[in-house]
């Protein structure tokens, strides 16, 4: 269905995939599938992710080539300025009731793809479509395209949130979406004790229906959810997941007279979206609890409208956090850093000030500033203007070349978190082993969890097959680019 007669792209996005954990799944033998996605091709072990290291955020880069000061989806959860509320993509089942069930529910399967993912900035999905190429999606959180498709939720999912029971969406021209929008009419693994369809098997279950139907187009994006949620409770050691994973892989291949076969007319990508970080298992240690730091301050409830009294927002990403001030010229942004300061737990807090980024930290004393364009440059070919501290992001120069340490690609990434939405607000970074704590957000002592700056929260594995060419740089940043590049 490839009207250029190349290759078909099948890229299999897996949540939290990590080469730590892959490696010793292949070690211990425990993911033949793909072992041999790798011995007939190639994997980078090291690809960077965005930041914040949340979904949302990682799959709008995927999808549209651009960080977030461009593509305009901040993070999982974040404060909009011009509607005066907080927004949460689905953190917490318990944030999203006290934020308002309905509105909640709107933003995850609405107004994120439709109102807050930049217009400006076409998806993968509409560049494809707008030269009549053909292009799937299946259970992906990010999916924007140019067909009017029909979302309809279960009876109730709609009873309980509120939501009418059916909205339309644009989407690619193959669309799956869980139990709301299937290719496949069974009702297999899309029951509410199954996620509604939001599953590996369901996902796996949807691409074997293209396959054996011989409707694969162009480009297929397959998104598998779960191993997510064992390295939440597990740590981001644990191996079992990716077993989980390999075994819907070897389902897909399975599909084809021989494995081999599968490899004939398809380029195979399998892409993690984002690393974690281990956490302590003392729970005192483990969350840093940001009411009790900036308690001198008052922080409306989540159930609370916002009002003119409120001094200032906590919107917590697990190891990443927006603080915001609502009035900048009493809070002011440095005062809140110098709290902020006093906690060794937290390693990067950062803020904006004209067009500079200023960097403090907790575990050292001293400030970076930087900016774009300037006497230094860095692998990525990027510039920079750079003053002060560069151990505070572990940045090492030598003759104007900037070398990136624990904080892969730090300076774009971080800088371009200041410029995705409107507001005043601080960027806060944890150490590996914390994570943060607000009203009801979510936690993981004793296993992992990710959203930070970290190289453990942002280097992800990516298996290729098919074609010996790779990314301009090893970011997911350049994939889009590449991806078109192949068709």
């Amino acid at each position: 269905m490839n009207p250029s007669g190349k290759k078909q792209i099948i890229m299999l996005l897996v949540d939290t995939l990590m080469d730590i954990t892959l490696q010793e799944a292949i070690k211990n033998g425990k993911a033949p599938a793909l072992q041999f996605l790798i011995e007939n091709g190639y994997k980078i072990p090291n690809l960077v992710s965005p930041f914040p290291t949340m979904s949302v955020n990682v799959d709008s880069t995927l999808l549209t080539g651009v960080y977030s000061d461009q593509h305009k989806v901040p993070g999982l959860v974040w404060f909009n300025k011009k509607e005066n509320r907080i927004i949460n993509y689905g953190g917490n089942v318990r944030e999203l009731i006290k934020l308002g069930l309905k509105q909640s529910m709107e933003d995850i399967f609405y107004n994120l793809n439709h109102n807050h993912l930049s217009k400006k900035h076409k998806t993968i999905h509409e560049t494809l479509v707008a030269q009549d190429i053909q292009t799937a999606s299946i259970n992906t959180l990010m999916y924007r395209g140019n067909q009017s498709v029909q979302i309809t939720f279960p009876f109730l999912m709609s009873l309980v949130t509120g939501m009418r029971r059916k909205i339309f969406a644009y989407a690619p021209n193959l669309f799956s979406y869980g139990a709301m929008a299937k290719l496949n009419r069974l009702k297999r693994y899309s029951f509410f004790w199954q996620k509604y369809g939001f599953n590996d098997k369901f996902t796996a279950n949807e691409l074997i229906y293209l396959i054996e139907r011989d409707m694969l187009p162009a480009l297929t994006i397959a998104y598998f959810p779960d191993l997510d949620q064992r390295i939440h409770k597990k740590g981001r050691m644990n191996s079992k997941g990716v077993e989980k994973v390999d075994k819907q892989l070897q389902t897909i291949l399975n599909t084809y007279s021989t494995w081999e076969e599968a490899l004939k007319n398809n380029i195979w990508i399998v892409l993690g979206d984002n690393g974690q970080a281990w956490i302590e298992k003392d729970r005192n240690k483990a969350l840093i609890d940001l009411r009790k730091l900036l308690k001198t301050y008052r922080i409306p409830k989540l159930k609370d409208r916002i009002t003119s009294s409120d001094e200032v927002i906590l919107c917590t990403n697990e190891r990443m956090c927006f603080i915001y001030t609502l009035d900048s010229d009493r809070i002011l942004l440095e005062n809140l850093a110098k709290t902020l300061q006093k906690d060794e737990r937290i390693d990067v807090i950062a803020w904006k000030k004209d067009n500079s980024i200023l960097v403090t930290s907790g575990i050292q004393d001293g400030k970076l500033i930087f900016h774009p364009s300037g006497d230094f440059r860095d692998e990525y070919g990027q510039s920079w203007s750079i003053e002060g501290d560069t151990a505070i992001l572990d940045l090492s120069i030598n003759k104007n070349m900037i070398s990136y340490g624990v904080y892969p690609d730090a300076l774009a990434r971080l800088y371009t978190t200041f410029f995705s939405h409107e507001g005043d607000y601080l960027v806060v970074n944890a150490k590996p082993g914390y994570e943060f704590l607000a009203e009801s957000s979510p936690t993981h002592v004793g296993g992992a969890s990710h959203g930070g700056l970290h190289e453990q929260d942002s280097l992800v594995p990516m298996i290729v097959t098919g074609t010996d060419t790779k990314p301009k740089n090893l970011r997911i940043l350049d994939i889009k680019d590449w991806i078109l590049s192949l068709i």
